[in-house]
């Protein structure tokens, strides 16, 4: 029985050193990936801190668009019911009212509209496209830098690409024929994949998001179109 539980417990400690072991190496792989990442010596490293402000500024661009336009895609489905209400019974005030306690692209562009009511039909039409054109403006602030990053983001990485591969072949020819140093080698053959790497997901970072962002943007200025024509035709109504 005493031979047993002596086993019993030998097994438990190897269990619990494997265990440890396992931790201290997966210790080791986190903190190998760092180096590798910021390897390549100062300018290897300038490069990564570089590709990894992009990749904040296209998160945080995004986000910041996506949340503005999904705001401004907001319509109330019985706003343009209560402008049309309000015109057939010449209560010109309470649309205006209505306008002004809406915060919509819509409501800003009908807004417009209604204070252009009593000159001609193409003052109204213009005075409703300049607000729609500054609508977009809105919208569209910033959403050109991600499509920067989406470019620069790439090339960014490609030039640590040649950048590591230089240091290799600088540290072959320093070494002539002589041994190389093989660790050394490394760092440049990191730089040049990992920028590579990084500075590829800031290309698709950016691209998908600024696409993303423009097909939003895009039904957003049909929905503007259909229903600054349908408060036209409601001005054009007979009486």
């Amino acid at each position: 029985m005493i031979h047993f539980l002596q086993v019993d417990t030998t097994a438990v400690s190897q269990a619990a050193t494997d265990l440890v072991e396992q931790g201290s190496e997966v210790a080791k792989k986190e903190l190998a990936l760092s180096e590798i990442i910021f390897s390549g010596g100062i300018i290897g490293q300038s490069i990564m801190v570089v590709i990894f402000i992009m990749l904040f500024m296209a998160l945080y661009l995004y986000l910041e668009r996506f949340f503005a336009i999904r705001k401004s895609a907001k319509v109330d489905e019985g706003f343009m019911t209560q402008i049309k209400s309000y015109l057939s019974q010449g209560k010109i005030n309470q649309a205006k009212s209505l306008c002004a306690n809406t915060d919509t692209p819509v409501a800003r562009l009908v807004g417009k509209g209604l204070s252009r009511i009593g000159r001609p039909l193409q003052d109204i039409n213009t005075a409703i496209e300049n607000t729609g054109k500054l609508e977009v403006y809105k919208m569209e602030k910033n959403i050109n830098l991600l499509a920067t990053l989406s470019g620069a983001g790439p090339m960014t990485g490609f030039l640590g690409t040649v950048v590591g591969m230089v240091m290799a072949f600088h540290e072959m020819s320093d070494n002539g024929s002589a041994r190389i140093d093989m660790s050394v080698l490394a760092e440049g053959i990191y730089t040049a994949m990992m920028t590579t790497v990084f500075g590829l997901i800031v290309g698709l970072v950016a691209y998908i998001g600024y696409n993303h962002l423009v097909s939003k943007i895009d039904k957003i200025v049909h929905q503007l179109e259909a229903n600054a024509v349908e408060f036209l035709d409601l001005l054009n109504e007979p009486a």
